[in-house]
């Protein structure tokens, strides 16, 4: 019941951020005086609308998406008598621009107010948290532990910082083992005593360092004994580094969800760019091949997810996934391809700098930028997209990722 729950609540969340997409534009436009005909969320027969002032609202039947019809968007566009005047190309460009940012900001500001919501109620969470084994804390080593599981008290530099091992440092080898993770390096030391090469990443690159390995007591978990036991085992003295939340009031927040949005950008940035070399995985997934939890997902997968979170609990993780999106959309609409908003911009701002070459050269203003010429480039664009729509609406029906084993 939760999860169908958390299905339906995060498909409400996106449905929302596309209408405050549209709403975006259609505010902007309103204010700098545009003609906005019709505001709809959704495709397909109309389910119902109503008229308000000269621009008719309403919902259609297929919720996958919305539009805001600005009278004269392009000059291609059929007006009205009294629309001649205030159609949108006519408008200069920097208007023009602001209504096209209209949608992308509005997901930005929806992702900000997420992020500030998350830190308030649970804390911002490390997003530069990893299941690599990098080291936090690096100094003594107690020698012993009691059955609770603290430690004795120790003092004095211990035999990684002897060793000149550093916080932050990526522990990639024990004794010549890979350790991918800290579980990793622990099972490992602890199967040493005396010295041994411990190979770490530092800077780009890695250093073999010669560790004296401890021996001390510790209560382990051997296999098929599913009581910890005393035993006496290797340690030298680092632990992993911490990603717990940090916690905020209502005032840290605002700070702290500005810095906040700008990691989240520069991960969304990153996770766009390798969005071309993930798809093949997804067509493999299809073929039943493990999907990976970072392959690209449609709606469906992304309403799927925020199910599973939400069924543990888990709802800073289904905020923070909802603000994930809202920036992803955000950042994807402002490259600078048709229909995309950003295309727009583009095609905006070409005019302008065109017609400032053209005035300082003592020529005339130019016709607006005929679109009919772009059409073969929006058609490719149109046809990549909708694929990998259809493929990632596949993968999430026959093969969707699943969060939790």
């Amino acid at each position: 019941m939760v999860f169908a729950f958390g299905v339906v609540l995060f498909a409400l969340g996106i449905g929302f951020s596309i209408a405050l997409h549209e709403f975006g534009h259609l505010l902007i436009a309103k204010a700098f005086g545009m003609k906005v005909r019709r505001y709809f969320i959704g495709f397909g027969p109309r389910l119902f609308s109503f008229r308000r002032g000269e621009t008719e609202y309403g919902f259609k039947a297929i919720p996958a998406g919305g539009f805001c019809d600005i009278a004269g968007m392009t000059a291609l566009d059929e007006l009205d008598p009294d629309e001649v005047d205030r159609a949108m190309y006519k408008q200069s460009a920097w208007k023009r621009i602001a209504v096209m940012l209209g949608g992308p900001i509005s997901h930005f500001a929806l992702g900000m107010v997420l992020i500030y919501v998350l830190a308030v109620g649970f804390g911002l969470p490390n997003l530069d948290a990893t299941d690599k084994a990098v080291a936090g804390a690096v100094g003594c080593v107690a020698p012993t532990q009691s059955a609770d599981g603290s430690y004795a008290e120790c003092t004095g530099e211990g035999p990684a910082q002897r060793a000149g091992l550093q916080a932050g440092d990526t522990i990639v080898a024990v004794d010549g083992k890979p350790t991918p993770t800290f579980a990793d390096v622990i099972a490992a030391t602890q199967a040493l005593t005396g010295p041994a090469p411990f190979t770490v990443e530092r800077d780009g690159r890695e250093v073999t360092l010669t560790i004296d390995v401890e021996p001390v007591q510790r209560y382990v978990v051997r296999p098929g004994d599913p009581e910890p036991q005393p035993a006496t085992v290797g340690a030298i003295g680092v632990s992993p580094v911490s990603y717990a939340p940090t916690e905020h009031n209502a005032v840290s927040a605002i700070p702290g969800t500005v810095a906040f949005t700008g990691t989240m950008f520069e991960k969304t940035w990153e996770s766009l760019l390798k969005f071309p070399e993930k798809v093949p995985a997804v067509v493999r997934s299809i073929g039943g091949e493990e999907r990976s939890a970072d392959t690209p997902i449609s709606v469906v997968g992304a309403s799927v997810i925020g199910g599973q979170v939400a069924e543990r609990g888990l709802w800073e993780v289904f905020i923070l996934l909802l603000a994930s999106l809202n920036f992803f959309i955000g950042i994807f609409n402002l490259l600078p391809l048709l229909p995309l908003d950003g295309g727009h911009m583009a095609i905006t701002t070409y005019e302008k700098v065109r017609d400032m070459v053209r005035r300082a050269l003592g020529k005339a203003k130019a016709a607006p930028v005929d679109y009919t010429k772009m059409l073969p480039l929006t058609y490719v664009v149109l046809i990549i997209g909708g694929g990998v729509t259809v493929l990632t609406v596949i993968a999430d029906v026959v093969n969707p990722i699943q969060l939790f084993p």
